[in-house]
């Protein structure tokens, strides 16, 4: 079976001035078509075209010095985030500053090789940290993209081979603080409090003003939070035949005193790891309604008195339902629930789903 994916390896970081170089000019092009979309709407009320852009754009790369089909690429770029948003003007591209855009640099399918051990893209080699193994792979489109801290990154699409997983369980996943996700077979990824760990020296590097300390601070907590997200959700496809996640909201939950903890939990980012890694294995992925989830018992379905109840309940970690006197760990009698709503058998006794 065999599905796209994306590769991601380091540039060596002697390219730097040649790809800042090639980002400004991309820069230019953007804020060339995001003005002259906007003239065009306001003069005309015509919204141009990627084919109408093309037409504007042709020949830019003779004096920019980028590809043709990078300029293409810009422009279809464009049109693709203008529908996106629904705005008639984008933000602009800035290649200078302290709120610099972050270098961006896109290519079209096929006119970026690997050739001679390295990248070979419009008439430049890049040589890169090969931990992929790429010249076994053919280039779809690409990009090089620019990190915070300045580091460039080649990025470009392929297609793997992938062995399906034989794995026949059905979990339902709880997503909460004290653990980032509890499933109802009793697997817990503990909260790794990437943020919060690192929090002091960050807190230090801030007041020092030392810009660079900082950046390195955020990239490792990012990189971890990635790291530790990517082995757990690739442990649970590995063995699943159907995941249903609950869905609860971090951006709402973002906006309360929780928020701190709410956003280093990367509720967001390990659904859409397990989405994109259930479809490529032809596994169900589905987000449930996990309303009451919490308060009913997984057992009978009754919502007793026992049960933990709005944010004064947040505390309470075990419970005994009234009813039925069984004892549940809080968030696993959660994810059983979840699992139940995801396989269409909503618990008895919980009002709406």
């Amino acid at each position: 079976m065999k599905y796209t994916k994306t590769l991601k390896v380091r540039v060596r970081d002697k390219h730097r001035p040649l790809l800042n170089q090639m980002a400004r000019s991309v820069n230019f092009v953007w804020n060339y078509v995001n003005e002259l979309s906007r003239r065009s709407i306001k003069e005309r009320g015509v919204f141009l075209s990627t084919y109408d852009i093309q037409k504007y754009t042709q020949g830019a790369h003779k004096e920019l010095g980028p590809h043709s089909h990078t300029v293409q690429k810009v422009g279809a770029e464009y049109v693709t985030r203008r529908k996106q948003f629904k705005k008639n003007r984008l933000n602009w591209r800035k290649s200078g500053g302290t709120r610099r855009s972050l270098g961006w640099i896109p290519i079209n399918t096929g006119m970026a090789k690997w050739k001679n051990g390295q990248i070979y893209y419009n008439g430049h080699y890049f040589k890169v940290w090969d931990s992929y193994d790429l010249a076994l792979y053919t280039f779809k489109s690409a990009s090089f993209n620019e990190d915070a801290r300045g580091r460039w990154y080649f990025n470009v699409v392929v297609e793997v081979e992938v062995d399906v997983p034989a794995g026949q369980d059905k979990i339902g996943i709880d997503l909460g603080l004290k653990e980032t996700a509890t499933c109802s077979d009793g697997t817990k990824l503990e909260a790794g409090r990437f943020y919060r760990d690192l929090e002091s020296k960050l807190a230090v590097a801030q007041r020092a003003r030392k810009k660079k300390r900082t950046k390195n601070i955020h990239a490792k907590i990012a990189n971890q939070r990635k790291d530790a997200l990517h082995k757990f959700s690739r442990t649970l496809v590995n063995r699943a035949g159907a995941i249903y996640v609950g869905s609860v909201k971090s951006s709402s939950l973002a906006k309360t005193k929780m928020a701190k903890s709410v956003l280093d939990a990367g509720w967001a980012m390990l659904k859409t790891m397990l989405e994109y890694k259930c479809d490529s294995a032809g596994i169900v992925f589905k987000e449930v309604n996990e309303s009451y989830t919490t308060q009913a018992c997984s057992c009978c379905g009754c919502i007793s008195d026992s049960s933990p109840k709005g944010r004064s309940g947040l505390r309470i970690r075990e419970w005994t339902c009234s009813e039925c006197g069984v004892t549940h760990d809080r968030d696993m009698n959660a994810a059983k629930n979840i699992l139940a709503v995801g396989h269409g058998r909503p618990v008895e006794g919980i009002p709406v789903l």
